[in-house]
């Protein structure tokens, strides 16, 4: 199941996993290219001053601001009051707003930073020399390799709770023969791939450490995320360890496809926070420092960062880790359709209303649970020199829940909904509306 809608041909998805290459971490584009990053600061939502009373035009001294940001000294004017007794505006002092934007950044950096760790992946060739392209880079004694095992990737990931759970990308950890873990203070861990993802890109790794030594990271609500938030990502981009970036989320609920199967992954978080090769697996954190998503792809012509990155949200790890922990796997409900979005001409083709909105059938897989069900696909037809799908199920609600297109259809199945469970489509039918009861299968490892 996908959305139809393709991206121009210039603009390509690449997953955030760092490639080694002759001479190390592929540090030549890091090396040549340093950007300074200026841009516009912003306080946290609705800030909490705390002021000591002053008299009209006084200076005000602002002793506390909420999460997690603390100053001090001549940060605010009281204007005026107005003539029907209004309380005057507090006028802020812009060096102390950017000093309590730093603040905020200092401590999601400070606080999250022990529970972030660089996942080496290594893959053995069965002899003494790496094949061509896969030269073992110059690396200081710590972070050599075990002879016969060469590096093919590097990532991120983060603690998951004390007993020793790390997560990171699918991607990261696909196709490994070894795994390595390395705690901010350099301790480094071998650790075990307990199970593994590719339609949501999630793995779980487990490492065994010294009593105390991991530091578990608090989980957010990717739900509740907005555009316009703060948002920090950490990781080790082109193997520059425990790196943080920031900026904000441009967009959320996006649907994008996994990059490592058929199906995609619904309701991500888009961030313009720099990602870049080796930040996949890591944390995207909100201003208090809590997770919200996953670090996973980025938009680019080039591989590296041009301000379009994708996270994994949150609430959906906290589906699929559980079932990793406990079966290495974790099973999607399956409806067995592909689809689009129902726009305007279609739909008058269809001899509905221009502002129509549903998930248009396209397809229905054979032997799928919305084969048994009636389920009825389009069929294509030439219009205006164009082939486009006309006719079939147009699904508006699924138990009683909106659907205005193919991306409501991916979100509801994935969160909301388990195999075996029966699901009550509404749909546009040759002018009608028919209700459709589907008991969900199990999602196939491929199609």
């Amino acid at each position: 199941m996908g959305n139809l809608a393709a991206l121009p041909r210039p603009l390509l998805k690449y997953p955030l996993v760092g490639g080694l290459r002759r001479g190390g971490l592929l540090l030549a584009l890091a090396a040549a290219t340093v950007s300074m990053l200026a841009g516009c600061v912003s306080l946290p939502a609705s800030p909490s001053l705390e002021a000591a009373p002053a008299a009209q035009g006084e200076t005000v001294a602002i002793v506390g601001v909420t999460d997690g940001a603390t100053a001090a000294g001549t940060a605010a004017q009281a204007a005026p009051a107005a003539e029907d007794g209004t309380p005057p505006p507090l006028l802020l002092d812009p060096v102390m707003v950017v000093a309590a934007h730093e603040q905020v950044l200092k401590d999601i950096y400070e606080n999250a930073l022990p529970s972030v760790v660089f996942i080496k992946v290594t893959r053995n060739f069965g002899e003494p020399n790496p094949p061509p392209g896969q030269e073992m880079p110059d690396l200081p004694d710590s972070r050599r390799f075990p002879e016969g095992l060469f590096p093919v990737t590097a990532g991120s990931g983060f603690v998951w709770d004390d007993a020793g759970h790390i997560v990171t990308n699918h991607h990261v950890v696909e196709g490994n023969d070894a795994v390595t873990v390395i705690l901010a203070d350099d301790t480094e861990l071998t650790a075990e791939v307990l199970g593994s993802d590719p339609d949501s890109d999630l793995a779980l790794l487990k490492v065994a450490p010294p009593p105390g030594r991991l530091t578990p990271v608090t989980l957010g609500d990717s739900d509740a995320v907005a555009v316009g938030q703060v948002a920090a990502a950490l990781g080790n981009p082109f193997g520059h360890e425990f790196s943080i970036t920031s900026g904000i989320i441009s967009g959320v609920g996006r649907t994008i496809r996994s990059g490592n199967s058929p199906f995609s992954i619904p309701e991500v978080l888009q961030t313009d926070a720099s990602l870049n090769p080796g930040n996949s697996g890591g944390p995207l954190l909100d201003r208090q420092g809590q997770v919200i998503g996953v670090n996973t792809q980025i938009i680019s012509r080039t591989g590296a960062n041009s301000g379009i990155g994708f996270a994994v949200p949150i609430n959906i790890a906290k589906q699929v880790i559980p079932a990793l922990r406990e079966t290495g796997k974790f099973e999607y409900a399956w409806l067995g359709i592909s689809g689009g979005n129902l726009n305007p001409a279609i739909a008058e083709l269809m001899a509905l209303p221009r502002d129509t909105r549903g998930a248009l059938v396209i397809e229905v897989l054979p032997d799928s649970p919305a084969a048994q069900a009636g389920l009825r696909a389009s069929s294509p037809e030439m219009v205006e020199g164009q082939q486009m799908p006309v006719g079939g199920d147009v699904i508006v609600s699924i138990d009683g829940s909106p659907v205005r297109g193919i991306d409501d259809v991916i979100a509801y199945l994935v969160t909301r909904t388990r195999p075996e469970q029966e699901v009550t489509l509404e749909v546009l039918r040759e002018g009608g509306r028919a209700e459709v009861e589907v008991t969900l299968g199990v999602r196939p490892g491929a199609l």
